[in-house]
């Protein structure tokens, strides 16, 4: 680590704002900065595809600019963009959406950033998955309100039970925050699922707020159910997704939000005051991405699914990690036995053998004895990573 991360992290200075606590030192960055110094390290760690972009959408950036697209969009978005999308979601879920249900953002991450800053405050409560991807509770909590988690589990494919859910909403539950597939389980939730969580808060006026970045990326396949293939109406859901995971595009940075026109309406003002717009060029390149040729997604799919397949056959294989069958993205989240501290065996593994996965306490507090394993790199890569790991398992006295 740094000496300005500890600058940052440990610092009383008082002129930052004391809500900045609230925002863990990520074990990502841990393992990556401390990967970094080391000679011959495999990444399992790296949370983004290693495809490159398809050609089609590269060139629309390049035109883009060349053509002198280097302005401000409209607040929204690129208007060609907007159009894109609601075409693209109301075809794919059969529902009627229009330009002025959607907001374009920087990647899904400044998306979440609005949704959850802008409902969270002091009482208000959030129900969110444990493990779930590290930025939800910290952006709750940075603005007064408090988390109530949901834990999951290796042996149940961590899958979320929705009584659990329904049973966990009381008077403070502001808004319950779901990711299907999961980072950092992979896990698919059930249309069954989906539809007995947005019913119940629809019923009882609360929000869902269902971040689907890897709304593609789903194996065997299966019919991705998307909370806008589930509410009647858009009144208490905001659906957050990108062309980061889909198409490769992590980098350019185009997200967006999907809600009710109310809702957008006053996100629009408030994502003024953020990033103000999105990339225009990359933008474009997003138009390109919906409007052009999609093999690149079936061509991706085929490609991860081996790479799913031959995770899990590996972990099977490995002494102390309990592992299940993922159905989407491009994570593994096994569990150690009980009571073993994940940290540490990321930190020993990292500095034994040169692999680097992420330790589950990244992700929540009811997996400190898990490690995220991502498989978004090649099959060559994985193999040597087991080649190391489990001859290191198999020497570990974990009983």
């Amino acid at each position: 680590m740094g000496d300005h991360d500890i600058d940052f992290y440990e610092s009383e200075d008082p002129i930052w704002n004391p809500a900045l606590l609230t925002i863990p030192m990520p074990g990502i960055r841990k393992m990556v900065n401390l990967a970094s110094t080391m000679e011959d390290v495999i990444h399992l760690s790296i949370g983004q595809p290693d495809l490159q972009a398809p050609p089609h959408v590269v060139e629309a950036t390049v035109e883009a600019l060349q053509a002198g697209q280097t302005g401000y969009t409209m607040d929204a978005g690129l208007p060609e963009l907007l159009e894109a999308l609601s075409d693209y979601y109301g075809e794919r879920y059969a529902r009627e959406l229009t330009p002025d249900n959607i907001l374009v953002t920087t990647g899904a991450t400044e998306a979440i950033y609005l949704a959850l800053t802008s409902t969270s405050s002091a009482g208000r409560e959030f129900i969110i998955p444990d493990p779930a991807f590290m930025l939800y509770a910290p952006l709750v909590r940075m603005n007064g309100g408090t988390v109530k988690t949901i834990p999951t589990r290796a042996e149940n494919n961590h899958q979320l039970d929705p009584q659990e859910v329904i049973d966990a909403i009381d008077m403070n539950t502001c808004a319950i925050v779901l990711n299907s597939p999961s980072n950092p389980t992979g896990t698919l939730y059930p249309r069954e699922t989906i539809e007995a969580i947005v019913e119940e808060a629809a019923y009882r006026g609360v929000y869902v707020i269902s971040d689907e970045v890897y709304d593609h990326l789903v194996y065997d396949d299966k019919t991705y159910p998307s909370v806008l293939s589930c509410c009647s109406d858009l009144d208490h859901v905001m659906v957050i997704s990108s062309f980061s995971k889909t198409f490769s595009m992590a980098g350019m940075r185009i997200g967006w939000l999907i809600a009710s026109q109310g809702a957008i309406k006053k996100l629009r003002r408030y994502h003024m005051f953020t990033t103000t717009v999105a990339n225009t060029p990359c933008q474009w390149a997003g138009v390109a991405a919906l409007r052009g040729d999609r093999s690149f997604v079936t061509n991706m799919l085929d490609v991860y699914t081996r790479r799913r397949d031959r995770v899990v056959e590996l972990v099977d294989k490995t002494p102390y990690l309990e592992g299940y069958k993922p159905e989407g993205a491009f994570y593994l989240f096994p569990a150690l036995p009980e009571g073993i501290n994940g940290n540490n065996v990321a930190l020993r593994l990292l500095k034994e053998t040169g692999v680097c996965t992420i330790p589950g306490q990244t992700f929540g507090e009811s997996c400190g004895n898990a490690l995220r394993i991502s498989y978004s790199t090649s099959i060559e890569q994985i193999e040597e990573a087991f080649r190391r790991m489990i001859p290191w398992m198999e020497k570990q006295d974990f009983e």
